[in-house]
């Protein structure tokens, strides 16, 4: 069923779909660069996220690289959980800088320590690049927390294509005694590049995040297509051992059903699952926080609790 829009949102949703429109017509061909900053645009919709005791520009250092990294921490002096976040963006787009409101948001609802991690893009570095970016820092997290406390509590968050990384995270770790998820945070998570759920179809145009630009972004992120399914966190092994997970989907997102099957099929698996809808909302609502407000409140209020629980 497509989802109805919340009168919120309809004003934007009119503009964007104009703007869209006069591109198509343009002949203008979509680039990496465009689409960036495209996104970037959305910075003027996050506002301003809290002022917090400790914020540090870090780095996780690899034998072939450096991933940057921020972290942040309400409270440097007592041990806290830690949560690894990763953003979202289609795995082309987004920054810790774009999503610093949201780090620092998540940082003071769950009274914890996130780490924003800046995992290598496609299509310069096309799959597995950026998971294998976020699995050092999953294994190697405490190497950037040398100046705050922390406790053992490790959580993985992140949305859209974050989510996508978070859940494949949980997957490849199953069985490896060396890393230990407590939690998973997923917000409308991308967890199936074979695009093969109903809502795909259904809200697939007009809600900002088109199925057209779905294909585009997978095309340059998995760039064999072959590798559409292998790389499906939705396809890939689940155990009972897999992290206790909170997940929120959006009522008008093309991604709103893999996400509710997902968690099926981790319920079914045996692991925790605790899902929301926000059924008037749309793909990347929480960068809209000025426009949607109550709605990214309650989102991050259940994270809160969620990660204190």
């Amino acid at each position: 069923m497509r989802g109805v829009i919340s009168d919120k949102l309809t004003g934007l949703m009119e503009q964007a779909n104009i703007a869209a429109q006069e591109f198509k017509k343009s002949g203008v061909e979509l680039t990496p660069s465009l689409v960036r900053e495209n996104l970037d645009r959305l910075s003027v919709f996050i506002g301003e996220g809290p002022e917090l005791a400790f914020v540090q520009e870090t780095a996780f250092v690899t034998s072939t690289h450096i991933i940057p990294a921020r972290v942040y921490s309400p409270d440097p002096e007592k041990a806290l959980p830690v949560v690894l976040h990763y953003h979202g963006g289609g795995h082309m787009c987004g920054s810790i800088e774009l999503y610093d409101t949201i780090s620092r948001k998540i940082a003071e609802a769950g009274n914890c320590i996130v780490i924003a991690v800046e995992y290598r893009l496609a299509p310069e570095y096309p799959y597995p690049a950026g998971v294998e970016d976020s699995q050092y820092a999953l294994a190697n997290y405490q190497d950037v927390l040398s100046d705050v406390n922390f406790n053992q509590q490790l959580i993985i968050l992140g949305d859209s294509a974050g989510g996508a990384i978070c859940t494949t995270l949980a997957s490849n770790n199953i069985g490896n005694s060396a890393v230990k998820i407590d939690k998973q945070i997923l917000i409308y998570p991308s967890v199936d590049y074979t695009m093969s759920c109903d809502s795909v179809e259904e809200n697939g145009t007009g809600f900002l995040l088109e199925k057209e630009k779905m294909i585009w972004y997978f095309n340059n992120y998995l760039q064999e297509k072959e590798l559409s399914k292998q790389a499906s966190p939705l396809f890939m092994p689940m155990s009972v051992t897999m992290p206790e997970t909170l997940i929120f989907t959006a009522g008008c997102d093309p991604l709103r059903d893999e996400s509710v099957v997902y968690g099926e099929a981790l319920v079914q698996t045996g692991v925790n699952v605790e899902q929301h809808s926000l059924d008037g909302m749309i793909h990347a609502y929480m960068l809209l926080d000025s426009i949607v407000k109550s709605e990214c409140d309650e989102t991050y209020r259940l994270i809160g609790e969620f990660i204190q629980s």
